[in-house]
């Protein structure tokens, strides 16, 4: 993704600043957007970044002789391939301002009104090609889709990965569907997982489902739960894990925990031991709050690197024997889950429409079960 030389920034207070992007921290942001940022089911960043910084995305002034129009009317027609359904749904997120305040879809809009279309992340220049790539849907209505993303498919377009992406692949799946953007960067995705994290997500069909999906889960009451290889023996069967994640200062591909508090923001990992193994355990962690690379993170900060996670060292033997031979088994488990071992097993959330509670649960994929098995296979053995 290429950084614009210059955009616009809306404050908190409201008003609006052209910036470079080195005085925004884009520059730095479109040089990690590349980096699977986790939503491990996190919170969407949309949402988790709503009260920091807006950028604009559309703006007009209104003509001296318009009469007094609804806003959503006069967008509807303003702003190419978009429904008043979807101006509306962009009011009731507080993401439309007029003269620098946000105003709901009923305001009326006035002569020489200054119109903003903002949205929490940069506008993007991409342009999403509709691809033809094998989703493996689980469950689908008028209003979403559940499916089970493999390891090794990117969410989204960002810097070199402009295709072959969860978003390229919905866009051919929805390729006939007037009522759904195609060249929204963010297609009706409301969380995210790394590309080489396998499980379920679930997809928005219309912006009145992603609103009400994304306030469930900017409000926790979504059910997660993911089933991860880490290296070592746990002590405790299960524990909470609280710690600020923010950007390494160290190196910016990198998310860390900040225990002090005075960096980041606030972070909750539950988790319970299922399997110990060797020198590797088996375990079940509960996102109480959505952050990048959470799990990863937690899990490395306790002492516990998730097994072939490379950005964060799992790639490397950090438990274990220095035989060549207990080398040489690592190594082949290092290439039966050529990934980190991590895999989001479960998810619950409300219906958006109807309120009905929905959850659905996964296979661990079969790469990771015969980690699994090897490792058993290894303990059994060395346990003779």
């Amino acid at each position: 993704m290429r950084a614009p030389d210059t955009f616009v920034r809306m404050r908190k207070d409201g008003c609006r600043e052209t910036v470079p992007p080195a005085a925004s921290g884009l520059k730095d942001l479109c040089e990690v957007e590349s980096a699977e940022m986790e939503y491990a089911g996190e919170v969407p960043e949309e949402l988790e970044e709503q009260q920091d910084e807006l950028y604009e995305h559309f703006a007009v002034t209104v003509d001296r002789g318009q009469a007094m129009l609804r806003i959503d009317k006069y967008l509807a027609v303003r702003l190419e391939n978009c429904s008043r359904s979807r101006v509306q749904a962009a009011a009731d997120s507080g993401n439309i301002l007029v003269n620098g305040i946000p105003v709901k879809s009923s305001y009326k809009v006035k002569p020489l009104d200054r119109i903003a279309l903002v949205m929490p992340y940069p506008k993007r220049e991409v342009e999403i090609i509709p691809e033809d790539i094998p989703l493996d849907i689980l469950y689908e209505d008028d209003d979403l889709i559940v499916l089970n993303k493999p390891a090794g498919l990117v969410v989204h377009p960002g810097h070199g990965n402009y295709s072959g992406t969860l978003v390229n692949a919905l866009a051919y799946y929805f390729r006939n569907d007037t009522n759904y953007d195609v060249n929204d960067p963010r297609l009706g995705l409301v969380h995210r997982i790394d590309k080489d994290t396998s499980g379920l997500l679930v997809i928005a069909k219309s912006p009145e489902a992603k609103t009400n999906l994304g306030l469930q889960f900017f409000h926790k009451t979504t059910k997660r739960k993911y089933v991860a290889l880490v290296w070592g023996l746990m002590e405790q069967d299960e524990g909470r894990i609280e710690g600020n994640i923010g950007r390494s200062l160290k190196d910016r591909l990198q998310m860390t925990v900040f225990p002090e508090g005075d960096y980041g923001k606030h972070a909750v990992t539950h988790y319970k031991t299922l399997e110990r193994l060797g020198y590797v355990s088996i375990v079940e962690c509960r996102l109480e709050t959505g952050r990048t690379h959470q799990i990863r993170v937690h899990m490395k900060h306790i002492g516990h690197t998730l097994f072939n996670d490379e950005r964060y060292g799992g790639d490397q033997i950090l438990k274990g024997t220095t035989f060549a031979k207990y080398k040489q088994f690592v190594q082949n488990c290092f290439d039966t889950c050529p990934r980190q071992a991590l895999h989001a097993k479960t998810l619950g959330f409300k219906h958006p429409r109807t309120g009905e509670e929905m959850f659905f649960d996964t296979e661990i994929p079969e790469d990771m079960t015969r980690l699994f098995d090897r490792w058993r296979n290894y303990t059994s053995h060395r346990d003779e």
